[in-house]
């Protein structure tokens, strides 16, 4: 796809690598670097200042805040928010007179998940389906769906609804209604 199409918006400091795909309805703004390569879905937004890697994936309907950098192999799924300069590392020991290219971690982030401003996810991990990472997390392993972590390392406080309200402890939600019931993965909803 070229730099410029009437598919997706871009604006005129961003700078669009040749060789992407990006689908219709995307907006990409100020000062944002979209490598060789990446591939961002339907209908998403990348806030001011965001870089997406050459093997980094974005889904349909993402909010990618600004400041936000998404390196090789970060996969987000669809209707992921990634908050203000919230962080993803690509190597578990990164060195400057090391290459570790071939050692890069793949990270997931499932459906529905949300990633407050500031959050470190490092590399390796899969965030559940809907889960909520609070701001400021560290996250160090995998998040189970619906769960909603914080703290450094992030721990698990409760489970969320998939609409973001903090499910009571009959897992109902006082928002929507919506009721869960407990799996071996986290949560589903009944």
């Amino acid at each position: 796809m070229e730099n410029r199409s009437e598919q997706y918006f871009c604006h005129e400091t961003a700078i669009v690598d040749s060789g992407t795909i990006i689908e219709a309805g995307v907006k990409i703004w100020h000062f944002s670097h979209i490598m060789s390569g990446a591939v961002i879905g339907a209908d998403s937004v990348l806030g001011q200042n965001v870089y997406v890697g050459s093997r980094s994936v974005i889904g349909k309907k993402c909010k990618i805040q600004n400041n936000v950098s998404l390196y090789d192999d970060v996969i987000l799924q669809d209707d992921v928010f990634c908050g203000p300069s919230c962080v993803f590392t690509n190597v578990i020991n990164p060195r400057a007179f090391v290459e570790r290219k071939n050692e890069y971690l793949k990270t997931l982030v499932l459906r529905g998940a949300s990633i407050g401003a500031n959050a470190t996810i490092v590399c390796g991990v899969t965030l559940g389906q809907y889960s909520f990472i609070g701001a400021g997390s560290v996250v160090t392993g995998n998040i189970p769906d619906y769960s909603l972590v914080y703290g450094n390392p992030a721990r698990q406080h409760g489970w969320v609804c998939r609409c973001g309200t903090k499910l009571d402890e009959h897992l109902l939600c006082s928002n929507c209604k919506s009721s869960y019931s407990k799996t071996d993965n986290g949560l589903i909803l009944i």
